[in-house]
């Protein structure tokens, strides 16, 4: 039996650089940043006090007040994009035919805040002042959940977790279950909102975060440079509306792009840190091309990690240049980290729908903020500008915590 073609036909997202598609990909290919200083907090007696938050999101846009009061931030947002994605792909709310639709998102901790919040009432007001969904509306499965039911998606559910690499793993599992038979439909993507103070402390006590650079926000994500100091927290999410080929085409929809393939690896090395010599990374890269049928030579751009971290973005050239040969120095490669900061469990899916976009618009979006190369990462990364040629191939990196890599092809449609 033919292997199911998977294509893109719906984006939505809620980001720091905007709340619409269009502001999204106006912000990326024009070299925009979302990063600010922090607003949500006090963050005055940190040493990284800058983010990419969503500034004046009202989740009573997208969602009825009682839903929205019960669950947390990520869902809002989830529920937000994935509305987006279904407008965006014409297709109908509630969706047409529910059994043959389904819902795949990646978050890292999901609503961590409302744990956080249940344990302060617990502590200072006793278990009888606690609010009977706090902990429940908490868990990772909740933004899946909630899509469902707004959405009335009665097809295969899933949730992945594998931090920083989930949005980019349930954009490639969500393909899995149309390839297979499962659904016609899927609604794959990722969601999380983690600018709090607890992981703001987090990761500067880990100096993972940039601390010098608190009075030029939109200049610390600065992904290959040799003076980076660490990436940018940020919050956001996005949707991606999976179909088979025949059940788009049945339906006269607009096509984007192309799931040719993806993979997935373990460092199985080091809760915080990749491999040294980059072997996960290499290995998560290569299987996704050999899934996908195709060479390294005919990738036309590499979404990175790039997180602006000093291991990271030296380890993920090396792993690219092992992948692909003296190929490398061909292809594109940049971080729309740069302009976005890192949303840790959603940033695979922002990066999903920054490539479907720019494999549809043949425009690559740059890395900013390139203004000192570091000789240890001296391929083509796209600085500052936008580059217009042709996007035929893209392949997207996400390296996650606890060494979970994931890897997505993409390709431009063709009948």
């Amino acid at each position: 039996m033919a292997r199911k073609r998977v294509v893109i036909t719906g984006l939505g997202t809620i980001n720091c650089l905007s709340q619409s598609l269009d502001g999204y990909w106006e912000g990326l290919k024009n070299g925009k940043s979302g990063i600010k200083n922090i607003t949500g907090f006090d963050a005055s007696d940190f040493p990284c006090q800058i983010a990419g938050e969503v500034l004046d999101f009202d989740p009573l846009d997208y969602m009825d007040r009682k839903s929205a009061r019960r669950v947390p931030r990520p869902v809002h947002l989830a529920v937000a994009a994935a509305r987006q994605a279904l407008e965006d792909a014409g297709l109908p709310i509630p969706v047409k035919d529910p059994d043959r639709t389904g819902v795949l998102i990646g978050t890292g901790i999901a609503g961590v805040n409302n744990i956080l919040k249940a344990n302060d009432v617990l502590i200072n007001r006793g278990y009888s002042r606690l609010q009977p969904y706090q902990v429940p509306s908490a868990i990772p499965n909740i933004p899946a959940y909630q899509i469902a039911k707004e959405f009335q998606c009665y097809g295969p559910n899933n949730t992945t977790t594998t931090a920083c690499a989930a949005g980019t793993q349930a954009v490639g599992e969500g393909s899995e279950l149309i390839r297979r038979g499962a659904a016609d439909v899927v609604i794959a993507g990722g969601t999380e909102a983690l600018v709090l103070p607890l992981v703001l402390g987090t990761f500067c006590a880990i100096r993972a975060l940039p601390f010098n650079y608190n009075d030029q926000p939109e200049k610390a994500s600065r992904p290959f440079n040799i003076d980076r100091e660490g990436f940018v927290l940020s919050e956001g999410s996005a949707a991606l509306i999976l179909e088979s080929l025949e059940h788009a085409l049945d339906r006269g929809a607009r096509i984007y792009a192309e799931v040719l393939g993806h993979a997935a690896s373990s460092d199985a090395y080091d809760i915080v840190s990749m491999r040294p010599d980059g072997s996960g990374a290499v290995r998560a890269m290569k299987w996704a091309l050999q899934n996908a049928g195709i060479r390294p030579d005919e990738v036309d751009y590499i979404n990175a990690h790039g997180t602006s971290t000093p291991l990271n973005d030296k380890t993920e050239t090396l792993a690219i240049k092992q992948v692909f040969g003296e190929a490398a120095y061909n292809v594109a490669v940049s971080s729309t980290k740069s302009m976005i900061g890192h949303a840790m469990g959603a940033s695979g899916a922002l990066e999903a729908v920054a490539c479907t976009l720019a494999i549809y618009n043949n425009i690559i979006p740059p890395t900013i903020n390139y203004e000192h190369p570091d000789p240890e990462c001296d391929l083509y990364y796209v600085p500052n500008v936008a580059d217009e040629r042709n996007v035929d191939i893209v392949l997207s990196n996400s390296f996650g915590l606890g060494g979970q890599n994931a890897c997505l092809v993409l390709k431009s449609f063709t009948d």
